[in-house]
Formats: structure tokens, C-alpha cells, sequence
């Protein structure tokens, strides 16, 4: 688990409308180099794990027969379902809310478990211990993240970049210098090497594969407020009062900065680690 820090049920609370709009997607290559390294012919069973409003499970549904989307926030869990609905994909796919710690729920046994940035939330220890357990032997886990390390480029695009740095220092005006989480801080952060927890549970790997990014991402003012709003640090119902306050300097700021309202990046690169259920 985090140090220092507990989850509970507000972690999301407010964010699931705000979540889809607000985040980048992955690189868009993420469905074809799964597809390829885990030899998916649409036949097996899919888990995600932290699935929010099922934007990795949605967009990998079509390489599954059945897809099985888990997340603790009920918004998120009611957004999966409409998302899935109007895709069509309401039945392929089920929605549980429950947190990745209940598993595994009697919900059977899996091809894939994907959890995509959202395995730094949960006692990874025992998650990933149970997790194995719900795979089939020779199953995957698969870890997605977009990746931390590159800086993508700024040139040739079409608008000014997202003031991201200025954003951050006007939400810790309202907030508060330390990174809120729920009802708590995280004065940590959240926890890395998930290497050593998924060694420790008996998986073997990992195969790395980097999916490229690069892609260039327009982006509206209501888009960057939406991605304000659509982090757990930054969840609607940590402003309380101050929350219209807080909508009026960001809009100034967002205006400030690009009088069109509109503002352009790059899609990062996506990390995908894949760790097996031994033979």
C-alpha cells in the first residue's frame, strides 16, 4: 500500500464525467502490439483491473469474448456502462464495483488481467497474489503506463502547449502544497518497482514493449479543466466551496495562455510490461 496514506471511497469521488475527456489516450497502437504479443483471437477472458470508466477494457473488448471491468468508484463504474452501451458492447462486457482487494469476487478464471495505471493504488502484494491466482496457466498480467520518461516534442504544433506547470501551481494554491488523495495526503507518494511485488507473487518477466507516441492532440479550454478535474489529487469534491472560485482563475489562466482556447500536444509513449502465470 501507499505509505502513510489509506484508501477510501472518495479517492475518485466526482472525477468518472470529467475522466474520459480529461486524460490523454494511450498511444493508439496499444490494441494491435497487445493483440500480437498475447496472441488474443477474441476468444479469452479479459479482467481490468481499476478499470475507471473502462477506457483500456472498451478499447480492447473486441480481442476478448468476455471482458470484466473492476473499480471501487461506483461514477466510474456507472460511466463504463454508459461508455459500453453506446459502443455495444454491453454484452461483452460487465462492470463490477468492488476494489481490486475483494477479488476475486467468484468472478472465474482469466486469459489477461490488465491494469493500467492503477496498480500503485492498491496492496499490490495481495492483489497480485490473487490475481494470479484467477489466471489460467501460461495467463498474463499485463502493467500499462504511459511512459516517464521521454519528453515529447513541442515543434510544428498547430496551438500553444497545455500550461501545465501553471495549472498544477493554481490548484495547490486552492489545495495546498501536498498531493491530496481522498481524505488523506499522500506526503509519500505512490509506490514503484512493481518488478519486485510481481517477482515475489511468483510471475516470470517481464516482456517490455513500448508503443509509440508521438501523435499530435488538440485540446480545449473545458478539455484541460476536465483533466483538472478527472485527477484523484485534484477530484471535483476537494475544492468544496471554492470550487467556482477555483473554475474562474482557470479559465483566466487557460485564457491567458491561448486567447483561442485552444492548445495542442503530443501524445505520450505508452509502456507496457507483461508478466506470466508460470506452466
Amino acid at each position: 500500500m501507499v505509505k502513510g496514506w489509506e484508501w477510501d471511497d472518495t479517492l475518485f469521488l466526482g472525477s468518472a464525467s470529467y475522466y474520459q475527456r480529461g486524460r490523454l489516450p494511450y498511444a493508439p497502437g496499444l490494441p494491435d502490439v497487445l493483440a500480437e504479443n498475447l496472441m488474443l483471437d477474441g476468444r479469452g477472458r479479459l479482467i481490468d483491473v481499476g478499470c475507471g470508466p473502462g477506457t483500456l477494457a472498451l478499447s480492447l473488448s473486441h480481442l476478448f469474448g468476455d471482458v470484466v471491468g473492476v473499480d471501487p468508484d461506483s461514477g466510474m463504474i456507472a460511466e463504463a456502462r454508459r461508455r459500453a452501451d453506446e459502443a455495444g458492447a454491453l454484452g461483452r462486457t460487465r462492470w463490477i464495483r468492488a476494489r481490486a482487494e475483494e477479488l476475486p469476487a467468484g468472478l472465474g478464471t482469466f486469459t489477461v488481467a490488465t491494469f493500467g495505471q492503477s496498480f500503485h493504488w492498491m496492496d499490490r502484494d495481495a492483489v497480485a497474489s490473487t490475481v494470479k491466482g484467477m489466471l489460467r496457466t501460461g495467463g498474463a498480467f499485463v502493467h500499462i503506463a504511459d511512459v516517464k520518461t521521454e519528453t515529447p516534442s513541442v515543434d510544428g504544433l498547430p496551438h500553444p502547449v497545455v500550461p501545465y506547470s501553471a495549472v498544477t501551481s493554481l490548484t495547490r494554491q486552492y489545495l495546498g502544497p501536498v498531493r491530496r488523495a481522498g481524505r488523506g495526503l499522500l506526503l509519500h507518494g505512490t509506490p514503484g518497482d512493481e518488478a519486485a511485488v510481481l517477482t515475489r507473487a511468483g510471475f516470470t518477466g517481464p516482456q517490455r514493449h513500448v508503443v509509440p507516441g508521438g501523435q499530435v492532440w488538440e485540446r480545449t479550454r473545458e478539455d484541460v479543466a476536465a483533466w483538472v478535474f478527472s485527477l484523484s489529487s485534484s477530484a471535483p469534491h476537494l475544492f468544496g466551496g471554492r470550487r467556482d472560485a477555483f473554475e474562474a482563475d482557470l479559465d483566466r489562466l487557460l485564457r491567458d495562455a491561448s486567447p483561442s482556447g485552444r492548445f495542442s500536444e503530443r501524445l505520450p509513449s505508452t509502456e507496457v510490461f507483461v508478466w506470466r502465470k508460470p506452466r
